[in-house]
């Protein structure tokens, strides 16, 4: 299938096209009567295409969020609405476009004021190291097969290899959000490589230009623009050192929002130009001026002040994305499209698990990563615009990019939560191994997860002279405990073998802080199939877990941000003047009314007024 697939796809782009928009549908935008039209009348109609176009966004917004879609799926449906294949409802198209470049410079400025050196670190060597090894083998792979078989020049393959190796932030991370994964390790290892991927961008962009050279210019014109990026990266840092932040200080001084915003907007635009004039491009320049400002005291400013402009340009700059998507080519060429989704994110997935797998993570985190970053994200748009204005790409090409981005960034989030699903439903099936059980542990607690909750936890339980147990796969996690003295157990909360190793049925009590909603799930049932009888204390990653929960078997599920808004209420009332007693009464009042409003038995209670005692658990 992948064979016949690439030679139609090979077959299509090598069909003569006429040039020339054709007649019929410049007759769409064009009346006779048009030109003659004032220039305040033509001002006017770019206003009236500015309102059509911001509140089909909306509605295309709106329709993606009630679907649990991200809201920029909404944007490009709404672009194909009213774009030249749909209902035709914008004249002034070109101007449309520019505008939308400005939603790109925003886009791109956002993305590097955002950056830290602290994100990368949290995820440790899967970010850089994957990262790049993801996209190199995606880029390699991809070249190498649309030249060896003569379909692309080794030229076009590489554009189009890193135009497939970007994956979507935005719907990668709305998929975490939905399936509970975003704090575990599969999510951090997917949000690690998608740093490195849209730091990237930058550097695609900036090598972009030199790739139109031919024969033995191209490695001088490759060369020439790495010497020109390097330069500019030097003065770059320098004005980052020394130039911007006095800058945003005497910005700030001015202690006026307006002239802020001005003046970072200057600041932006100002550096895409200079990058636009230098021959690298205008995208690389505004995500350098925000790396400039990531490390400035005023970048939470910043961002704040640029995010509803960059919010409106950017749904303007989807938009035009759709608009430029022919429904009837999609509908026309639906089989090779399809096969080239399929394709794609097959071939994405193959990529990635691998590399996940690299780097020390089992197969089942390996594939929720892999499927994660299927689809084709949304600065490849950028990327294939920019691409086919220097020549690289084909129109032809540039199409089929285009739609099959599209339908990846549709099919996405749909795939990754059966992918989670079936993962879990595969381990929760697996007989549990025979693994001898240390028989150290007697009449402890355990406790899986040694985040904050969990070191919260244990300090106070150690302090009351508990025997305690830590099962934690992360290796700063584990630092930690072996630092305190803790016993504990390196390995996954969930694993069959592990919770063997832990002796649950001889423990007190289990206590589950895990981060994400299928590994407490996962943990939750196997542990109640070790020790059915055993005390488990859960705490709810959200309010909406709670009831589920409870009837997996969870003895005790507790709602952290609920509870601490009690303990803040507390602390205030206390200020206020009100005795501990009444204030004890009316937050038991409070958490009672809290959990039977989700019909539970009884509640939960992270500080109960009489403690329970564990000990009739066992």
């Amino acid at each position: 299938m992948p064979v016949n697939l690439l030679y139609s796809v090979h077959a299509f782009i090598r069909r003569p096209q006429p040039r020339g928009v054709p007649a019929a549908v410049k007759n769409r935008y064009v009346e006779k009567g048009d030109w003659n039209r004032s220039l305040v009348q033509e001002d006017l109609r770019l206003i009236v295409d500015l309102l059509i176009v911001l509140a089909t966004a909306l509605g295309g917004g709106l329709l993606a969020s009630a679907l649990k879609q991200p809201p920029l799926l909404g944007y490009i449906l709404a672009g194909v609405i009213i774009g030249p294949a749909g209902l035709a409802g914008i004249r002034e198209v070109v101007q449309v476009e520019t505008l939308a470049q400005f939603g790109v410079t925003l886009l791109l400025f956002s993305l590097g004021v955002e950056f830290s050196l602290g994100k990368l670190r949290r995820v440790g060597g899967i970010a850089l190291g994957g990262g790049l090894l993801q996209m190199g083998l995606t880029v390699g792979l991809t070249a190498a097969a649309v030249s060896l078989t003569g379909w692309l020049t080794p030229i076009a393959g590489v554009v189009l290899g890193s135009i497939l190796a970007l994956s979507s932030t935005a719907v990668a991370l709305q998929s975490l959000a939905a399936t509970g994964q975003t704090e575990s390790l599969a999510g951090q290892a997917m949000l690690g490589i998608l740093i490195v991927q849209d730091l990237a961008v930058g550097l695609m962009l900036a090598v972009l230009p030199a790739l139109t050279a031919t024969g033995a210019g191209l490695g001088s014109a490759l060369g020439f623009a790495l010497l020109k990026l390097v330069g500019f990266s030097l003065g770059a840092l320098v004005l980052g050192r020394w130039g911007v932040p006095p800058l945003l200080r005497f910005l700030a001084q001015r202690e006026s929002r307006e002239l802020f915003l001005l003046g970072v907007v200057c600041l932006c635009v100002g550096i895409a130009l200079l990058t636009q004039a230098l021959g690298l491009s205008s995208e690389m320049g505004a995500f350098v001026a925000g790396l400039m400002i990531a490390d400035v005291d005023y970048a939470d400013q910043t961002l704040d002040y640029v995010e509803p402009l960059r919010d409106v340009f950017g749904a303007l700059f989807f938009a035009s994305i759709g608009m430029l998507i022919d429904p009837q080519f999609i509908l026309t060429h639906a089989p090779l499209i399809a096969g080239l989704v399929l394709l794609v994110m097959v071939g994405k997935c193959g990529v990635a698990v691998p590399v996940t797998r690299l780097f020390g993570y089992p197969w089942t985190m390996a594939l929720i990563v892999g499927c994660g970053l299927s689809q084709i994200g949304e600065f490849s748009f950028i990327l294939a615009t920019a691409a086919q204005g220097l020549g690289l790409i084909s129109r032809h090409l540039y199409l089929l990019v285009v739609g099959t981005t599209a339908i990846t960034l549709l099919v996405s989030p749909v795939l990754l939560p059966w992918v989670v699903r079936f993962v879990e439903q595969w381990q929760i099936g697996t007989l549990p191994p025979e693994i001898p059980v240390a028989p150290i542990f007697r009449e402890h607690i355990v406790i899986a997860g040694y985040g904050q909750i969990g070191q919260d936890v244990a300090q106070i339980l150690a302090a009351h002279g508990a025997s305690l147990l830590i099962v934690e796969q992360s290796e700063g996690a584990i630092a930690q405990v072996r630092g305190r003295g803790l016993p504990y157990l390196c390995g996954d909360a969930t694993s069959w073998g592990i919770l063997q190793r832990a002796n649950l049925p001889q423990a007190q009590a289990l206590v589950v802080t895990i981060p994400d909603l299928a590994s407490i799930r996962l943990c939750l049932k196997r542990a109640l199939q070790l020790a059915p009888d055993r005390e488990v204390i859960v705490c709810a990653p959200r309010r909406e877990h709670i009831d589920t929960l409870y009837r997996l078997g969870a003895t005790k599920v507790i709602h952290p941000d609920f509870e601490a808004s009690l303990g803040l209420s507390s602390h205030l009332l206390t200020q206020l003047g009100v005795p501990p007693q009444q204030i004890q009464m009316e937050l038991a009042a409070i958490r009672n009314h809290h959990y039977q409003d989700l019909n539970l038995e009884e509640p939960a209670c992270l500080l109960p007024l009489a403690p329970p005692s564990l000990s009739s658990a066992s």
